[in-house]
């Protein structure tokens, strides 16, 4: 599964979301992404992945920044 795949899916899921609206540009809080549902949202994707997300990681404002992050992670646990 994708990140965006995975963002997706959450938002839907628990926040009724309408996946068309899940692009990169758009802005997390937009889509009604508060501090707990980040945090919800990284749970998920540890959970997902088996991958920890540095906490002093800067959290992302963007979907495309949330991308980001999670693709860099991904990345960095398969070279390991």
């Amino acid at each position: 599964m994708e990140s965006i795949e995975l963002i997706r899916e959450f938002l839907k899921d628990r926040m009724n979301v309408n996946p068309e609206k899940v692009v990169p540009e758009t802005v997390l809080a937009e889509l009604g992404v508060d501090s707990l549902g980040m945090l919800e949202l990284i749970f998920e994707f540890e959970d997902r992945f088996k991958i920890d997300v540095p906490a002093d990681s800067t959290p992302p404002k963007t979907v495309g920044e949330m991308v980001t992050l999670m693709d860099c992670l991904i990345a960095a646990s398969q070279q390991s």
